[in-house]
């Protein structure tokens, strides 16, 4: 008699296993709901379909092994659970026109999360503690105004771009194994990372504070481009990999990379507009591609440079000959030998913030002429100066 009895509830549990595990698709609350009766743990990816109610509430599911994908949905207004603590695999929101609330107070750790075009979702409410494991997170054309709950320690990737409302990001992020990138998000930007320690990329654009003071290397470039601030600092910076690149940011007038002893890669500075004078690399020793300046410097610092692997190019539209002189005691003809590729440094160059891109200007007060005809090739899309470094040793 109990056998008989017991078969049916084995049964049962089969069933039940069964629905735990796979692809399954949400299309109404009431498919959510049979899935979360059932499943405390889903084993596979859930996605919630194009057509749907307004809101779905996927609450009793704690855990989802693979993806959570809504994707392409014109029609859900509310994504809620009050128990989801984790995904496994990727947490995708992309294209969801109407969606204006994102309620997950449980939610801590994901492999991979992905918001894009969500046009309409102000606010994020995660945690607390909200996210805080994560190797890849992107957030990109949406509409919000914060990014509270996003608490990541250590990622590989942090992309946070074309976000127009988002004015304020502070994250206590300690390292980035593969790239930071924020650009193009509201103009008054304030990016903090006081926690930060090392990044292995760090691409900054269009911000108009920027604060790393715990930031001690970079195991690759970093590039800081077409910004808003008026200083940047990391004083405990001291060494980058590779390239070190500031163009175009209108209000710099400060640079402080007082630590900074090594650059791996080449060393770009050019239509800095408000920016007078480098003074502030008062250790900096070793360029190991090439080094090119172009702005309106009335004074160049760099007393501690001794090893310029590419070319050394300066061109200023005000008088710093007696800096120019300084350097060409450095170069390969008529000087120590120091700076190992081409040498050019040039006062009084009113086109001098022009020539960000390739090649040299003509003209000006210190020129290694030998081997100027050789050219020196620059791409401000971190410009390959490691590579020209090599090319200019052999010169």
């Amino acid at each position: 008699m109990f056998v008989k009895h017991l078969i049916p509830v084995l049964a049962a549990i089969g069933s039940a296993a069964a629905q735990c595990k796979g692809t399954a698709t949400i299309n109404s609350q009431a498919d959510a709901d049979g899935i979360a009766r059932s499943c405390k743990t889903y084993s596979g990816d859930i996605v919630i379909g194009k057509q749907t109610d307004s809101k779905i509430d996927i609450s009793g599911i704690s855990k989802i092994t693979g993806d959570l994908t809504v994707l392409n949905n014109g029609q859900i207004l509310d994504l809620t659970s009050s128990d989801l603590g984790e995904i496994g695999g990727t947490f995708t929101l992309q294209n969801l026109t109407l969606l204006t609330s994102l309620t997950l107070p449980s939610l801590e750790k994901v492999d991979t999360l992905l918001f894009q075009a969500l046009p309409a979702l102000a606010t994020l409410t995660i945690g607390p503690p909200g996210i805080t494991e994560a190797k890849s997170v992107t957030i990109t054309d949406t509409f919000l105004e914060s990014l509270a709950g996003i608490n990541v320690q250590n990622v590989e990737t942090l992309d946070v771009n074309n976000n127009r409302r988002l004015s304020d990001f502070s994250s206590s992020i300690k390292t980035v194994s593969k790239v930071l990138k924020v650009s193009a998000n509201n103009r008054e930007m304030t990016l903090t990372l006081p926690n930060l320690a090392w990044a292995a990329n760090l691409e900054i654009a269009n911000v108009t504070t920027f604060s790393v003071p715990s930031l001690a290397a970079v195991n690759g470039s970093a590039r800081f481009d077409s910004n808003f601030f008026e200083k940047f600092s990391a004083p405990n910076l001291t060494k980058t990999d590779d390239d070190v690149s500031f163009v175009g940011n209108s209000k710099l007038a400060e640079i402080d990379f007082s630590s900074l002893t090594i650059i791996g890669g080449g060393l770009l500075i050019a239509n800095n507009t408000a920016l007078k004078e480098i003074k502030d690399f008062q250790k900096l020793k070793t360029v190991g591609g090439a080094l090119k300046m172009r702005g309106n410097f009335t004074k160049i610092e760099l007393p501690s440079l001794n090893d310029v692997k590419g070319a050394f190019d300066i061109s200023s539209t005000t008088d710093i000959k007696d800096d120019c002189d300084v350097f060409q005691k450095l170069s390969r003809t008529g000087g120590g030998g120091q700076i190992q590729g081409t040498f050019k440094c040039e006062s009084d160059n009113e086109k001098a913030n022009e020539d960000t891109g390739s090649g040299t200007s003509g003209g000006g007060s210190s020129s290694d002429k030998k081997d100027s005809a050789a050219g020196v090739v620059f791409n401000t899309a971190l410009f390959a100066l490691s590579a020209f470094a090599g090319v200019s040793m052999l010169l």
